[in-house]
C-alpha cells in the first residue's frame, strides 16, 4: 500500500466517513501492522538536558525526604540565630534572611515544578492518543471478526439446510 493511499485512510478514519470497502482497507492496514507505541520510551529518548533536570529537581522536591531535611534546616537555623550565636547572630529574629532564602527557593521551584508537570502532561496526552489508536484497531478487528462469524453462521444454516432438505428427499424415496 502507498503512502498516498495510508494518508487517505488516516483521513478517512479521522473524519469517520467509512464505506464497507474503506473499513476492509483499514483492518488490512491496522491488522499487519503494531501500532502500540511505550510513551515511556519514546518520551525519554526525546528528553533535554533541562527537562531531565526539571524532572529530578520535581522528583526531589515532591518528597518527604525534602520535607524533613526543610523542617530540619529551618530549625536548626532557628536554634543556631537564637540560642547558639546569641551575640555574633548572622540573622536574629524575625528571620529575614532565612525568609529571603525561602522566597528564593520557592521562585525558582515553583516553574521548574511547573516545567515538569507540564512534561507529565503531554506525555499522558501521547499516551492518550495511542490508546485511541489501539481502541479503534480492536474495535475494527472486533467489527470484522463479528462479521466473519456472520457469515459462518449464515453458511452453516444453509448447509443445515441442504442436508434437512437431502435427508427428508431420501426419506421421501424410501
Amino acid at each position: 500500500m502507498s503512502k498516498k493511499e495510508k494518508r487517505k485512510i488516516a483521513r478517512m478514519i479521522l473524519n469517520q466517513n467509512l464505506e464497507k470497502q474503506d473499513k476492509e482497507d483499514i483492518i488490512d492496514l491496522l491488522a499487519d501492522s503494531s501500532i502500540a507505541i511505550d510513551v515511556d520510551k519514546e518520551e525519554e529518548q526525546n528528553l533535554t538536558f533541562s527537562e531531565k533536570m526539571a524532572d529530578k529537581i520535581s522528583e526531589i522536591a515532591g518528597s518527604w525526604t525534602f520535607i524533613f531535611i526543610s523542617v530540619i534546616f529551618l530549625i536548626t537555623w532557628m536554634i543556631v540565630n537564637t540560642i547558639l550565636l546569641k551575640e555574633n547572630q548572622i540573622d536574629p529574629y524575625p528571620f529575614i534572611l532565612l525568609n529571603l532564602i525561602l522566597s528564593c527557593i520557592s521562585a525558582l521551584q515553583a516553574p521548574i515544578i511547573m516545567m515538569s508537570q507540564n512534561r507529565a502532561s503531554k506525555k499522558d496526552s501521547l499516551r492518550n492518543q495511542n490508546d485511541y489508536k489501539i481502541d479503534l484497531k480492536s474495535e475494527l478487528l472486533l467489527e470484522d471478526l463479528h462479521h466473519k462469524i456472520e457469515v459462518l453462521l449464515n453458511n452453516q444454516n444453509r448447509l443445515l439446510n441442504i442436508l434437512e432438505k437431502s435427508i427428508l428427499n431420501d426419506e421421501n424415496q424410501k
